[in-house]
């Protein structure tokens, strides 16, 4: 995981790692995220607790739409870790087949359905440690669920922030470890909320892997990346 990721913080230009912005040039980068975007909001589509921490888990290695796509009829029948149980395995399987590794995943959710109901009275608990005992919960998304449901300023770095802390210097790391701590260490804490937001927005939509939007980004003039584009 961490090797893929680190092959994908150049978008195929990796080179030596740059260096961390300083404290004005962070203010200034997320100063004007935050201008652009004040409230930016995950595209994991969700009613609960729950089904935020369902949505997450079913979306490693695959795409915010198309969990959406499966989850709307889904969580209709089983927003709860008691009703999802009571859809099964095979009602649930039925319902993901369109997401890459559907089978290990249905799985998972119905026996973390299970510790909910039988360890914690049907709720998600609110601590990163109680998060990942969870099947299929790794550190990444139980930062998801603590950043937008609990409001905890946990980061959760996928792919889209490795490359873009790495690219531009906001937060550089080798690892997803490192970037992770890049983020608490060195942005400003009154960006801390919705740091990871921004940074998914940024790489989803204009710093992507292959052809960057440099042209229309609005940190270009303090990004680090040499190989701008047009």
């Amino acid at each position: 995981m961490r090797r893929a990721l680190a092959g994908a913080a150049g978008g195929g230009h990796t080179k030596t790692m740059t260096k961390q912005l300083n404290y004005r040039s962070m203010q200034e980068v997320f100063g004007r995220f935050q201008a652009a975007e004040p409230e930016p909001k995950g595209e994991l589509e969700h009613l609960n607790a729950y089904t935020l921490l369902v949505a997450v888990a079913l979306s490693a290695q695959a795409t915010d739409a198309g969990v959406n796509r499966a989850t709307r009829a889904l969580f209709a029948l089983a927003d709860t870790p008691e009703k999802m149980l009571a859809l099964g395995e095979a009602g649930l399987t039925e319902h993901i087949k369109t997401i890459g590794l559907f089978r290990q995943k249905a799985k998972n959710v119905i026996r973390l359905s299970r510790i909910l109901v039988d360890d914690y009275d049907g709720q998600v608990p609110s601590s990163r440690a109680a998060l990942q005992s969870l099947p299929g919960v790794g550190r990444k998304t139980a930062n998801v669920v603590l950043n937008i449901w609990f409001h905890y300023p946990a980061q959760a770095v996928d792919t889209h922030i490795f490359r873009v802390g790495n690219r531009t210097g906001i937060c550089p790391g080798k690892d997803v470890d490192a970037v992770e701590r890049a983020i608490e260490d060195n942005v400003p804490v009154e960006y801390q909320h919705h740091a990871h937001h921004w940074l998914i927005l940024h790489g989803r939509y204009i710093c992507t892997a292959r052809k960057p939007r440099c042209g229309v980004c609005p940190i270009r003039d303090i990004c680090q990346y040499e190989e701008k584009t047009q």
